[in-house]
């Protein structure tokens, strides 16, 4: 599925390759909750980094946060890049090193209409504050840190290959027949 994305300025504006599209995992690290997440959380999908097409790249500026978890007694910095509009502060996509094939557009820049998740993933709840509500459903599971389960994996177990249909004008997720 190719996903198109933007700023708020539209003065970026990108598109890329995903077998994933679902957005259904929240994370509430600070890292995200601080540079994207409005409501104390991210949703960040995978894609195809090779497929990675940039207008605009003038205006892309790159954050690598500093992380101190508690259990290391000094901070970090994060391999992760996370590319933001410089004129409007959009935030856009984690790149990370380590994985060169990924990268990780925010849904919140996608301008594609997403498929419905038929469950969440609450990632990064240590960190998560007090303020921030965690609206979870039954079927939705919690993770102090990070579930052992991929993006990739999450996919495959709901969608069994890609399993997207469209019902009422929406992708929904759904076991294939």
């Amino acid at each position: 599925m190719k996903l198109e994305g933007s700023c708020h300025c539209r003065g970026v504006r990108f598109s890329v390759e995903t077998k994933h599209p679902s957005p259904f995992m929240r994370c509430y690290c600070s890292v995200c909750r601080k540079t994207q997440g409005g409501g104390g959380f991210a949703i960040n999908l995978s894609g195809e980094a090779s497929s990675l097409k940039v207008r605009g790249r003038q205006h892309l500026k790159v954050y690598r946060a500093r992380i101190q978890n508690p259990e290391d007694a000094k901070a970090h910095k994060s391999k992760g890049q996370r590319h933001f509009c410089g004129r409007c502060g959009s935030a856009l996509w984690l790149f990370d090193p380590t994985w060169p094939e990924l990268i990780h557009p925010f849904a919140s820049a996608i301008d594609t209409p997403l498929p419905e998740a038929p469950e969440l993933v609450h990632i990064m709840l240590e960190f998560k504050p007090d303020w921030v509500p965690l609206q979870a459903g039954k079927k939705d599971k919690r993770f102090q840190r990070y579930p052992k389960e991929s993006i990739a994996e999450w996919h495959r177990r709901h969608h069994h290959g890609s399993g997207l249909t469209r019902r009422a004008g929406r992708l929904v997720s759904g076991r294939a027949a």
